[in-house]
């Protein structure tokens, strides 16, 4: 039997990517399409480096291509792609070997905001990509203590003459943190304008190299460090991550219309409901709705936000993150399931804002005149 690309194609239409509500042919992941007499090759170019989907996806092409003609042989490559922001900022733009800056918010503190960053790092780390994390939360740095790299001090080094600092690497994880100069039990007694330059500091005189996604982990509100990241950075999306608690839902919604401020203007992935339900270790099937039921997915319904996840309030959350192992560490476990979950609709955001917008724009900070874009 004689079969054609076209017929391909059209058969392969019905193969959907897992949680993209597309098919591979939709999506331009069937790449390089060869037919010559019975066989047929092709490149399943993924959206990101070592997808979860990629032994399952393979098979469902060769069942779906044998539904033509059992006879038809299939060769089958892959190949993977990491969504980068256009290239259209300056060359002189800070950060310019990372490829998207990704800032990790929320309008309360308390609602396991830094828990869902150092997670999120991880599993996307465990894709093949390179992460690194700016822990931007001045005054409350947890991401030493949460990668278990308390006692750790980041190396300084001359490149060009001037003192570079080189983050300190954890589960595949670039990480810096104020908390790694600092004495962890000493406050921070600093005027804002203090944290604004230790935050410049870290974005000017850091050895980040290449990497694919940076993550700022920035502090509960919306103040000086937000506008600093805003205005030095041209950020490429943000998540907000909430408790489904009315009184943290409030504060959220701060942060979205921050974000969604024209005078900023950064586009927002979606929301994370963290906590959203209490399982016991005892009783796993059990969901007791302690902070609500739902509230950030009503949020994301009433505001059309794409929610990218909900995650349960379990004690190994609480215990990775004050021992030092994260949960997204284990892969194999529930939790490290869940954070490849919410990985994989982080992607997925993160391709579709990436292949619809230019590059954010900074943000210029007029003392007295608000803020405006260049």
């Amino acid at each position: 039997m004689s079969v054609t690309k076209e017929q391909i194609l059209e058969k392969l239409s019905i193969v959907q990517y897992p949680g993209k509500n597309a098919d591979i042919v939709k999506l331009n992941m069937v790449t390089g399409l060869s037919v010559k007499d019975n066989k047929v090759s092709m490149t399943l170019t993924f959206p990101e480096a070592k997808s979860p989907f990629e032994k399952s996806l393979i098979k469902a092409v060769e069942a779906t291509l044998k539904l033509i003609d059992a006879s038809i042989e299939v060769e089958i490559k892959t190949a993977s792609k990491v969504a980068v922001q256009p290239l259209t900022v300056e060359k002189e733009t800070p950060l310019k070997d990372v490829k998207n800056i990704i800032a990790i918010a929320s309008g309360k503190g308390g609602v396991g905001k830094s828990t869902i960053t150092a997670n999120l790092a991880i599993a996307l780390a465990k894709t093949g990509a390179k992460v690194g994390i700016l822990d931007a939360d001045i005054y409350g740095p947890s991401m030493p203590k949460m990668f278990g790299i308390e006692g750790a001090k980041p190396t300084i080094e001359k490149v060009n003459g001037k003192d570079m600092i080189r983050p300190v690497e954890s589960y595949g994880v670039k990480v810096l943190s104020i908390g790694f100069f600092v004495n962890a039990e000493d406050p921070l007694i600093w005027r804002g304008s203090m944290a604004t330059n230790a935050l410049n500091q870290f974005i000017n005189d850091v050895i980040w190299g290449e990497l694919d996604y940076l993550l700022f982990d920035l502090p509960p509100g919306t103040g000086d460090i937000h506008l600093t990241m805003v205005q030095g950075l041209p950020v490429t999306a943000a998540v907000v991550v909430s408790t489904p608690q009315d009184v943290a839902l409030a504060d959220a919604i701060k942060g979205i219309n921050m974000f969604k401020t024209e005078s900023i203007n950064v586009p927002l992935l979606g929301l994370v409901e963290n906590m959203a339900w209490f399982t016991p270790e005892e009783l796993p099937d059990n969901k007791y709705y302690i902070f609500g039921k739902d509230g950030c997915k009503k949020l994301a319904d009433d505001r059309n936000i794409p929610l990218l996840g909900q995650i349960p309030l379990v004690q190994s959350i609480r215990e990775g993150g004050d021992s030092g192992v994260p949960s997204a560490a284990d892969e194999k476990s529930v939790m490290g399931q869940a954070f490849a979950s919410l990985t994989t609709q982080v992607l997925a955001q993160l391709e579709i804002r990436n292949s619809t917008m230019g590059a954010t724009k900074k943000v210029e900070i007029k003392e007295g005149a608000g803020c405006s874009t260049h």
